[in-house]
């Protein structure tokens, strides 16, 4: 794998961006739609939102065999526009939200790591945008 390689995934949720970012940035939300298949789950979130402030969610597999906390700190906050991270391995990660009459496109980029191919990571990160934009767009 390059060092460092950019990797960005895309959707357009059809809500307002003070609603996406609710959905997106609140653990009581983000433990309903933050896995990448149905066979996980994400059993915590928490999360300081603020520049400094850290977050954490536990990803575990539904069978118990795996699990992994994914956390790290926030870099910067913009609410209802924007939110760049350092992940606890030291990648950065930057999710941009635009509303645009009334739906909001998220982009979302970050730093490949080098364990998984490029494809297989942009398939993941993905996959849960789609479970967010499936769970905001349902409740």
């Amino acid at each position: 794998m390059e060092k460092n390689k950019l990797i960005s995934v895309e959707t357009v949720v059809n809500l307002d961006a003070a609603k996406v970012w609710n959905y997106w940035t609140i653990p009581d939300h983000i433990v309903k739609w933050n896995k990448a298949s149905e066979d996980w789950h994400t059993t915590q979130a928490k999360s300081d939102l603020r520049a400094g402030g850290v977050f954490l969610c536990r990803m575990e597999a539904k069978d118990g065999s795996f699990g992994f906390d994914f956390g790290g700190v926030y870099n910067e906050i913009t609410t209802n526009k924007h939110i760049a991270y350092t992940i606890d391995d030291g990648r950065k990660v930057i999710i941009d939200f635009a509303e645009l009459h009334g739906k909001t496109k998220i982009v979302e980029t970050f730093e490949a790591e080098n364990i998984n191919s490029i494809e297989q990571q942009r398939q993941g990160w993905q996959s849960i945008l789609d479970n967010f934009k499936k769970y905001a767009e349902n409740n």
